[in-house]
């Protein structure tokens, strides 16, 4: 261990144990550094090619990452999605509504209401702020 660099003999003996047991041993790619990286936001052309490639790999999520400049995490996740729920698992639905001509009677009165709720919360913070406004003005003058 002291001749490689390795930092304890108990990585040393690790992978021994993993070697005599026929174990398949898997460089991470990375050479020490560290894995965490920023994510950044993906096209899903992106994604199912980078799942491709991380299939493809032997899923090697750390080589995935680095070459496509996305974080280890989301190359798994990216990668398990699809091979749990196929490719519509890797569509960005957040943000997504319903069409309002397919809503429910109930569903349309109840998006009103919220509505309805915000502009009379937004009404009521105008006129309180606009009332300390006031009320600061008159103690300086």
């Amino acid at each position: 261990s002291q001749r490689f660099g390795l930092r304890t003999k108990t990585q040393l003996r690790d992978w021994i144990k993993r070697y005599n047991s026929h174990e398949e041993l898997k460089a991470s790619g990375i050479g020490g550094f560290s894995t965490m990286t920023k994510g950044r936001k993906t096209t899903f052309d992106e994604r199912v090619e980078i799942v491709q490639y991380c299939i493809a790999h032997n899923h090697n999520y750390a080589e995935t990452a680095n070459i496509y400049n996305v974080s280890y995490q989301q190359a798994r996740n990216y990668t398990v999605k699809y091979e749990s729920s196929g490719l519509d698992a890797l569509r960005d639905n957040r943000g997504k509504r319903k069409a309002p001509d397919t809503l429910t009677e109930v569903e349309r009165l109840r998006a009103e209401l919220k509505i309805e709720r915000a502009r009379r919360m937004k009404a009521e913070m105008e006129a309180s702020f606009l009332k300390k406004l006031d009320e600061i003005e008159r103690r300086r003058g």
